[in-house]
């Protein structure tokens, strides 16, 4: 009963909180701290020579030191009590999940660009890392959903499956691996040595959330055709994992993703997925983010039946 206590209701609690609250400005945020520090070592050591080994000791070093501390604050949690255990671990899943926040973010990314053109293009680059200045309103559009079909990957399913995995210092570990991916994982001038090692590590960690993450889309979506779409579309995109959730939403929405995108003054060409070039609506935004909410309910409903499997035919 233990284990379903300190596993099943961090999860439902956590989940809940996003739910409601999303990740409020006012509240100190663990992933911001993490950025800091990120930021803090690149600045010092990405510069000179071996760029390569001084960016990997900087991923390894932050992922152990990451793991190190939440292992440690889980471990005397559980150790004071049950309850301080599970009101701390509820707390930590609130704050590594991201799939409120993001959805209001994107739902006004529709509302600004459907306003004008330049509130489009200044609201789409608070969620994306390209160059948003000459997009067009169809462009701020599919930047959009791309962010959030990528998201429930990054911000829901990957971090619930490593909580299942590694518990609490999983969970974190994970989160600070996708905060350096998002911020040296990049393929220009600047991080493509230093930050080569933190983009693999990504890769890794998200490999199997991605698919499963596309996977249970399509089961929201109710059409077990788009297996087939996934499966024609998925690996075209530049990335071994993004293209999974991505082209699971363009199939479900008919539409296009994909295309040339600019990163920090370098133009980027990414392989489209779907070949539908359709406009895309506040319909198309919607219909979006019931998908993701549903397929956020089902890696729930998976995540607690894992952990009651754990109880009851493994006798943890």
């Amino acid at each position: 009963m233990n284990l379903v206590l300190l596993f099943i209701l961090p999860i439902l609690i956590g989940w809940t909180l996003d739910l409601l609250l999303g990740d409020p400005a006012y509240l100190p945020h663990p992933v911001v701290w993490f950025g800091k520090a990120i930021a803090f070592l690149e600045k010092r050591l990405n510069k000179g020579g071996h760029r390569v080994l001084k960016g990997c000791l900087t991923a390894l070093a932050l992922i152990a030191i990451t793991i190190l501390i939440f292992f440690a604050i889980d471990y005397f949690a559980v150790k004071l009590h049950i309850i301080c255990a599970i009101i701390i671990r509820s707390i930590f899943v609130f704050y590594f999940l991201a799939g409120t926040t993001l959805i209001r973010e994107v739902r006004e990314v529709f509302r600004a660009v459907d306003r004008s053109l330049e509130e489009g293009r200044k609201q789409v680059g608070r969620i994306v890392g390209r160059d948003t200045s000459e997009l067009s309103a169809q462009e701020i559009r599919t930047a959009a959903l791309e962010t959030l079909a990528e998201n429930l990957s990054d911000g829901v399913v990957a971090p619930l499956f490593w909580f299942m995995i590694g518990g609490l210092g999983g969970m974190a570990a994970y989160k600070m691996t996708n905060t350096m991916d998002s911020m040296i994982g990049y393929r220009t001038a600047r991080y493509k040595d230093f930050g080569m090692v933190a983009a693999r590590a990504d890769d890794v960690a998200n490999w199997i959330p991605a698919r499963l993450t596309a996977f249970l889309m399509v089961l929201a979506t109710g059409k077990p055709g788009l297996f087939k779409f996934v499966g024609q579309y998925a690996r075209c995109h530049a990335s071994p994992n993004s293209g999974y959730p991505e082209s699971a939403l363009a199939g479900a929405l008919d539409c296009r993703f994909g295309g040339p995108h600019t990163y920090f003054g370098e133009v980027i060409d990414k392989p489209y997925i779907g070949s539908h070039d359709k406009a895309l609506t506040t319909a198309d935004m919607e219909k979006a983010v019931r998908i993701n909410r549903l397929a956020e309910v089902f890696m729930i409903l998976l995540a607690c039946g894992a952990g009651f499997a754990a109880r009851y035919f493994l006798n943890l």
